[in-house]
């Protein structure tokens, strides 16, 4: 799915996840300078938005597993934006950055994937590359709460969605691998408490009547 996610994303999202992502980097502060990283940042897609406020004296590490994401996520690597660009093929749970070394730490729409093993890994890892009193902020597809919203847009990400992705790309399978992470990740709730247990101070945001949800906080000085 990788070579055709961006495209059909926002076109089955009506433009919601370019919202969302917006939504994620406005959480929180990022002052001038600051040491950013982005995981599982797919194709780049938060780094327009987190480089302004960054400027040329900060730095963003955008970092993903997936060679394809990666290499579409190089298209920002050439100066183009307002702060240096630097991404990384890697494993968002066990990467290779320095201990406390960076400022903010981001994330969109990489949660529903991983199990709850996996998402404790990741609070770790979150605790372990931020600097005392560094922030995050996390987005993620949800099931909404409303059983009258609820039943439209699960019925919209199981059925409608593959359709889509067969009409635009002649290949659904992959596309209906989304239906099924977000209906078993649910929201961010459990992920929040993975991230409180690990150390950070963490609560739960929700978009658009809980169509996604986020998590933000900080890790504390003393932790």
């Amino acid at each position: 799915m990788a070579g055709t996610y961006g495209f059909v994303n926002m076109v089955t999202s009506f433009g919601f996840s370019r919202r969302w992502r917006h939504r994620c980097v406005a959480e929180i502060e990022i002052p001038k300078s600051s040491q950013v990283v982005d995981l599982m940042t797919g194709m780049g897609e938060l780094c327009p938005s987190v480089a302004p406020r960054v400027g040329d004296r900060g730095n963003l590490i955008a970092i993903d597993i997936s060679p394809v994401m990666c290499q579409r996520a190089k298209r920002y690597e050439n100066g183009n934006l307002a702060c240096p660009v630097q991404v990384l093929q890697a494993d968002a749970l066990e990467s290779d950055l320095p201990t406390a070394s960076a400022d903010v730490v981001l994330s969109s729409f990489g949660l529903k994937t991983f199990s709850a093993e996996q998402i404790e890994k990741l609070a770790e890892e979150v605790h372990r590359i931020l600097k005392p009193n560094g922030c995050f902020s996390f987005v993620e597809i949800s099931v909404p709460p409303s059983r009258w919203l609820r039943a439209p847009y699960m019925f919209y990400l199981k059925k409608i969605i593959p359709i889509l992705g067969w009409l635009f790309m002649g290949s659904p399978d992959n596309y209906r691998l989304l239906g099924i992470y977000t209906n078993l990740f649910r929201n961010c709730e459990e992920a929040c408490r993975a991230f409180q247990t690990a150390g950070l101070h963490a609560e739960t945001q929700s978009y658009f009547f809980g169509c996604a949800t986020g998590i933000v906080g900080h890790r504390p000085a003393s932790s």
